[in-house]
């Protein structure tokens, strides 16, 4: 079996180098296990590295924050109000004598603008570069390319931080890095949606990948305390920290991510080369022995460095595509208003009667995010066991609804009421996001439709991510005009979101359930033991 390992194209070094050292290979599920692993703490640090912004801003632009301060600007409410849990507080202190200074250009009466601009730029061309990385991801080597995705990610974070130590105040410098840091950003996801995809098969997707889109939070939770915990140095240590780890963390991928299982020599669970996912659940078991394994080996590496991409416009007509885009994009509308606004939120309304500290509505809208992490795990779940994904989005999109307005209105009774409701929204707003932007792309881009080996994932996950970032950038900016009138109006405007992203999705929920009810022999035979593997693409049907 160890005959031709090594003059694989593509093999990670670091697997090599313990593949050679053990005198043997790990079993396919070991190799999983691997996968899901270094694709997790590499989009932990992405999002560690978007923290520290939010964390610095109080520093950039030192003036306490009025309460009508942040509703007049949209952007503030993200970032002023969020203190970070985990000892951001007790560096107050230290700063009483940077407080009055700030840092030049954004201590000026329109500070928190220039602060906002570069939010609106970082996501203009994170959202806009989505769609170009998605493109590349399905054509160039997706280990390479997440590396050098990372790593570039990494020094362009970093050099903001040195903006600090070089003294440097000019504007442009501080926009032009944030831009390009966008930019290197927007490979993350779509690469790593695409090699899960690669290496897991549909069946027990869901439930995988909404274990493993935990990272979003954990990144989101380390990179707070990461930042914080230098702020004392200066602030351009809280860029240069995370910009190391995502760096150092882009040098893992180099080493040990293989981003197809044909890299090591095993074949794919659902190429043209395969129809494993025939067997019943266990193909972990029979990929793992290795069988047949050489024989196989030579074709679908070929495929693997210089598979045939699939266009964008080539990848939206493949069904599901855009209904699942544009649901994302309202899905995403609603997360990332909660995301940024709910700090704000919880400091300006009384809870039980009193208002809550800065410091401690920071920390109480984190479990928003726990909330998100059960809901995402319970979406796969629901949606595997009913193989019906579309029909599980909508109604987590529906139960959103009076969930938000059941915290609107009874939030404000105590503080135990108030945590519980905002984790049961929470809940039910992450879940669909979750199953859209893992299970849904990695379905759709090994979708039956396509032809023979081409894949499609990266490019899938691209588009409706990317048309979810756009949903994402909104969210927030329209929330600061309607705030202003009053919280209920930003309210009304959620719950209609959420109305519309479960409606987008009726027609394939109709098709779901029609498919359920005319023919029950699609469940119950979908996998069935004899499919012929000369039709690979039964096997994809499912």
């Amino acid at each position: 079996m160890d005959r031709d390992f090594d003059t694989v194209r593509g093999s990670p070094p670091g697997i090599l180098l313990i593949r050679s050292i053990r005198g043997k290979d790990w079993r396919f599920s070991t190799y999983r296990y691997v996968v899901l692993f270094v694709t997790f703490v590499a989009y932990a640090s992405y999002h560690a590295s978007r923290k520290p912004s939010s964390i610095v801003k109080s520093v950039l632009y030192p003036e306490p924050t009025n309460k009508d301060n942040g509703l007049v600007l949209p952007w503030l409410g993200q970032f002023s109000i969020k203190t970070v849990s985990g000892g951001n507080e007790s560096h107050h202190h230290h700063h009483h004598r940077l407080r009055d200074k700030g840092w030049a250009p954004f201590n000026t009466k329109d500070g928190t603008s220039k602060l906002g601009e570069i939010d609106v730029a970082f996501l203009a061309c994170y959202s806009l570069g989505m769609y170009a990385a998605g493109h590349l991801g399905d054509r160039l080597d997706l280990r390479l390319f997440l590396t050098c995705g990372m790593i570039g990610s990494g020094v362009f974070v970093a050099l903001f931080g040195m903006g600090y130590f070089w003294n440097i105040h000019v504007f442009g410098f501080y926009l032009g890095m944030q831009m390009v840091a966008g930019l290197f950003q927007a490979t993350g996801w779509p690469s790593v949606v695409a090699v899960i995809g690669n290496w897991f098969g549909k069946g027990k997707r869901g439930l995988i990948m909404g274990i493993w889109n935990a990272h979003t939070s954990v990144g989101n939770i380390s990179g707070s305390l990461l930042a914080a915990s230098v702020l004392d140095y200066g602030w351009g240590w809280c860029f240069i920290v995370p910009g190391a780890f995502i760096a150092l963390a882009g040098v893992l991928v180099f080493l040990f991510l293989p981003a197809y299982p044909e890299d090591i020599g095993f074949s794919s669970p659902h190429g043209s080369a395969a129809s494993l996912e025939a067997v019943p659940n266990d193909d972990e078991a029979n990929m793992g022995k290795g069988i047949g394994v050489e024989s196989e080996t030579n074709i679908p590496r070929a495929g693997s460095v210089s598979r045939t991409g699939v266009g964008l416009l080539e990848a939206c007509t493949i069904p599901g595509v855009i209904p699942f885009a544009l649901c994302l994009f309202f899905a995403k509308l609603v997360a990332y208003t909660f995301l940024y606004w709910l700090p704000f939120y919880l400091s300006q309304t009384e809870i039980g009667g009193e208002y809550v500290s800065v410091k401690s509505a920071g920390n109480l809208s984190t479990l928003f995010d726990v909330g998100g992490i059960v809901g995402g795990i319970l979406a796969g779940y629901i949606s595997d066991k009913l193989n019906a994904r579309a029909t599980t989005a909508a109604c987590f999109m529906y139960a959103a609804i009076p969930a938000m307005l059941l915290y609107r209105r009874y939030g404000s009774i105590s503080h135990n009421i108030n945590i519980v409701l905002m984790m049961i929204a929470g809940l039910f707003i992450n879940g669909p996001y979750a199953l859209i932007t893992t299970a849904v792309s990695a379905d759709l881009g090994t979708h039956s439709s396509l032809r023979g080996d081409s894949r499609a994932l990266a490019t899938v996950t691209a588009i409706i991510d990317g048309t979810g970032s756009v949903g994402a950038a909104f969210g927030p900016l329209l929330t600061g005009f309607l705030s202003t009138k009053g919280w209920d109006a930003v309210f009304v405007m959620l719950m209609v979101c959420a109305l519309i992203a479960g409606l987008l999705l009726s027609r394939l929920v109709i098709s779901e359930i029609s498919e359920k009810t005319c023919k029950p022999s699609v469940s119950s035979g979908r996998r069935s033991f004899g499919a012929p593997a000369s039709q690979p693409l039964l096997s994809d049907q499912r």
